[in-house]
């Protein structure tokens, strides 16, 4: 008999190891919408069996990244315009108002190593930005996002809301990735945004929030109809 926690521990670190490269493959684009596969394709892709493979895969659905296709395995979500219009403005409401309710107490509670690894995080997301380097910018920008709405919420809503993020890149990044150059065309808030909350004021922090979401709104509105 096994000792407790020991093939569990094993089989769920590869079954996230999976999940995760997984979900690195939509947001890249290189999985895009539509996309079908079945389990053994990709338990064969990453040489491991069909069971964390399966396990992942559905981890990925209850994301609303992945659709389970009846006898055929899975497809990548697709999103549409509509969906990504929904999307944007939930994440508004829930920000705003977490951070209009919160942000106030945020010095009195803040942990100085998860403010350090905030201002890290915004500092990448950042640059990235401003280079128009995409592929650098998901990763840093899901971490910043996360851990700047850890600060001032709870876990729940945190997690939403990642989801959330998640999910409107998935539907963004095509668009994004037919832009030659995205120098000067991606919103570099973050460090502004993080000296906001950090010093309590929730007018600021508000503000800034609601510039990023119509910023990010309009570019993607406009690549996605075309409208110069």
């Amino acid at each position: 008999m096994p000792v407790p926690g020991t093939s569990p521990v094993k089989r769920n670190t590869l079954r996230q190891q999976i999940a995760d490269a997984l979900c690195d493959e939509v947001l890249a684009g290189r999985l895009p919408a539509g996309r079908q596969f079945t389990v053994k394709e990709m338990a064969d892709h990453y040489g491991v069996s069909a069971t964390p493979v399966r396990e992942a895969l559905l981890d990925l659905c209850s994301q609303g990244l992945l659709d389970v296709e009846e006898h055929r395995g899975f497809k990548v979500h697709e999103f549409t315009i509509k969906d990504f219009r929904h999307m944007v403005d939930a994440r508004n409401m829930v920000v705003e108002g977490l951070f209009r309710r919160a942000v106030e107490q945020t010095l009195s509670t803040m942990n100085p190593q998860s403010l350090a690894s905030v201002r890290r995080r915004a500092e990448a997301a950042e640059r990235a930005a401003r280079a128009g380097d995409l592929d650098i910018l998901i990763g840093y920008d899901l971490r910043f996002w996360r851990e700047i709405c850890g600060l001032v919420g709870n876990p729940y809503i945190t997690d939403f809301l990642q989801r959330l993020r998640m999910q409107t890149w998935v539907f963004t990044v095509p668009y994004l990735r037919r832009v030659p150059d995205l120098r000067g065309e991606l919103w570099a808030g973050h460090c502004e945004l993080t000296t906001a909350v950090t010093r309590g004021d929730p007018t600021a922090s508000e503000r800034l929030i609601s510039a990023y979401n119509a910023h990010f709104r309009a570019l993607i509105e406009r690549l996605v109809t075309g409208t110069p």
